[in-house]
This record gives structure tokens, C-alpha cells and sequence, in this order.
């Protein structure tokens, strides 16, 4: 048999660990679309709404709340009930007075209530970047671009960044406000592997010649004094953003 397309349903059992549902209460959940987060680092907004906050009974109470447009996704207007919102997300609902940011957790990812001036800015980890025609394209961990215009490609003073480190982004316009620099002393999160959920100081980063940078050990100590490791792919640095110098970036 020829192989089969991709499906657009999913059954409880098989869904995330993470996800508040009951598995055996009916054969089907709603999948998330395609879209900045996977599967496993995902939820769906209609299971934020009903399943996690309690604002909609049922999916098609969820999808009026989005329709009428009062969600809000990083400072946007949100109208799809499958769409995946993951790590760092600003989840807003104006009218009930309530806003959240997506955060990791032991078990994987949650809610977490944040004030009203929160919601105006969201860090973003570089997760790569590349030369292109204009300037340098940064790729960033929530499926986004940025775009630092330099005036002379063969020497581009304007390009600071480094892969790994934290940009603070106004929302929804998504200029550069702030970046946090990965190094050894400042505070971060892990949001994968084992201790995912920890939260402390990064105390050593190993020197990577052998193998990729992103697999390189990292050892994060937490208010207790208790030591984790982890790989770099798994720490998101969170100390407060410094101001940053450059602001020729748009999104693409």
C-alpha cells in the first residue's frame, strides 16, 4: 500500500502526558493544526479554553469566544480553536481580566497567571541563524524570523546575536526590546529532558569542538543548591534582558 497522508485526528490515549484530559472519557481529542509548536510541546486553544481555564464547556463555545475575538495570542486576535500555543505564548483574555504565559513544568508545559503588563512583551530563544539578501536572518524558537538590516554585509557591526540567547520582543509588533546573553550566572529554565521545569542558575557550559553546540552538557543549580544537567537544546535563559543596541530588525 502507498503510504497515507498526514491525519487530522487524534485519540486521547496517544496524546501529550502533559495535556489535563480524561483519557478513556471519549475516543477522541482535538489535534492541533500545523503550526510554531510540535504535537509534544503544544496545546490546542480550544483544550486551553475548556479543558485548562474553564470559560467554555464545550469546543463549540470555545470557538465563539475566538470567533467574537476575545482571545488574544501574543498581542493578536485569535480565530482558530486548533491552533497550537507552546513555550513563552501570551495568552490574553481582556475581558475576564485574565492573562497567562506558557511555561514549563515538571510534567511539560502549563499556564502561568501573569500581570497585564506582562503580556505586552514575550522572550524568544535564537534558535538559529543565517546570511540572507539584506541582512541576517535570526530563526526563532517559536517558528518566527527576524531580520537585522546591516549596512555592510562583508562587515555586519549590526549583528550582536548569537544562537541561544534571549530576545525580549515587544508584542504584537515584535521589535527588539531587550536580549538576554546565555552565560554562566545568569538564571534559566530547563524545557526538555528529565528535570524539565527546573528553574535556576546556570553555574558551567561545556566547550563544544567535537559535537554539535546545541548537545553541549549544561549544569543548572536551583534555590536549594541541588545541581542539574541538561543539554544547551533544553535551557532557556531568563535573568532580566539588558537594553538592546541594536533596533534595525523586522519580522519577515
Amino acid at each position: 500500500m502507498g503510504r497515507k497522508g498526514k491525519t487530522a485526528r487524534l485519540k486521547r490515549k496517544p496524546a501529550p502526558k502533559f495535556w489535563p484530559i480524561h483519557r478513556k472519557e471519549d475516543p477522541w481529542i482535538l489535534k492541533p493544526s500545523s503550526g510554531p509548536h510540535s504535537l509534544q510541546n503544544c496545546l490546542p486553544m480550544s483544550l486551553v479554553l475548556r479543558d485548562i481555564l474553564g470559560v467554555a464547556a464545550t469546543r463549540k463555545e470555545s470557538q465563539t469566544l475566538l470567533y467574537q475575538g476575545k482571545v488574544l495570542v501574543d498581542g493578536k486576535v485569535l480565530h482558530k480553536d486548533d491552533f497550537p500555543v507552546g513555550l513563552m505564548d501570551v495568552i490574553s483574555l481582556p475581558d475576564a481580566n485574565q492573562y497567562y504565559r506558557i511555561m514549563p513544568t515538571h510534567k511539560g508545559i502549563s499556564l502561568a497567571e501573569i500581570s497585564k503588563e506582562e503580556t505586552s512583551f514575550k522572550l524568544c530563544r535564537i534558535d538559529d541563524k543565517m546570511t540572507v539578501s539584506g541582512g541576517v536572518q535570526l530563526s526563532l524558537h517559536d517558528g518566527s524570523n527576524l531580520l537585522i538590516k546591516v549596512a555592510d554585509p562583508k562587515a555586519p557591526k549590526e549583528d550582536i546575536y548569537n544562537t541561544f540567547d534571549i530576545l525580549k520582543l515587544s508584542i504584537p509588533s515584535k521589535e527588539i526590546a531587550g536580549r538576554i546573553l546565555l552565560k554562566v550566572g545568569n538564571s534559566a529554565v530547563i524545557t526538555g529532558g528529565k528535570n524539565i521545569g527546573v528553574t535556576g542558575k546556570i553555574v558551567e557550559i561545556e566547550k563544544t569542538e567535537d559535537k554539535k553546540r546545541k548537545n553541549a552538557l549544561v549544569v543548572v543549580e536551583d534555590a536549594q543548591g541541588k545541581r542539574f544537567q541538561t543539554i544547551l537544546d533544553f535551557v532557556f535563559s531568563t535573568s532580566e534582558p539588558v537594553t538592546a543596541t541594536v533596533e534595525a530588525a523586522v519580522v519577515v
